[in-house]
């Protein structure tokens, strides 16, 4: 399937918009979701560098007028953010949404505590987020900001387990356990 530079000039920033979106999107659910972040960062540069191997000329051919060196980063960048970061998404997305629909309750005992910053004109409002050991692997859970003040009272968390489609396990209904 052969492009036009005109259409290669809309696909190449419409997909790298797409996989920045979808990115913003996924970041709630990778929090919900027990998955190591160097299996879906692995699976990213994977697609990101055969992505750019496939089609490194294609994007030449539309940008040419970038540098050997220029264009070398400028494509990665634009394969990262679209390839990468879509196959990204389309995992995380298809475990989360296609999980099972049998949920099980767990209770899980907070090993450490820190917390983030909030969003925009909300910087001062710190979200609580709080470690738990699940099934070997440190998982971080972060919960809204009206649980700030009194977070170092709580001991437990409990919430509910869906198994994901691709087989990682979702968490849904947090709640804290003083």
């Amino acid at each position: 399937l052969e492009m036009t530079d005109k259409t290669r000039k809309i696909f190449y920033p419409a997909t790298l918009f797409i996989g920045l979106l979808l990115m913003i999107w996924q970041i709630e659910i990778y929090r919900n979701t027990i998955i190591d972040f160097r299996l879906l960062l692995g699976f990213v540069i994977i697609v990101t560098i055969i992505t750019f191997l496939i089609d490194v000329k294609n994007y030449s051919k539309t940008y040419y007028e970038y540098s050997n060196t220029s264009l070398i980063f400028y494509s990665l960048l634009q394969y990262l953010f679209s390839a990468g970061l879509i196959s990204c998404s389309a995992i995380t997305l298809t475990n989360y949404y296609f999980a099972d629909k049998d949920p099980i309750k767990k209770r899980y005992t907070i090993i450490h505590r820190s917390s983030l910053t909030g969003g925009k004109y909300h910087r001062d409002e710190r979200k609580p987020t709080f470690y738990i050991n699940y099934k070997g692997t440190e998982k971080e859970l972060v919960f809204p900001h009206k649980y700030f003040d009194n977070m170092h009272s709580y001991k437990k968390i409990e919430f509910e387990v869906n198994q994901g489609l691709l087989g990682f396990d979702i968490l849904k209904n947090k709640r804290l356990i003083k």
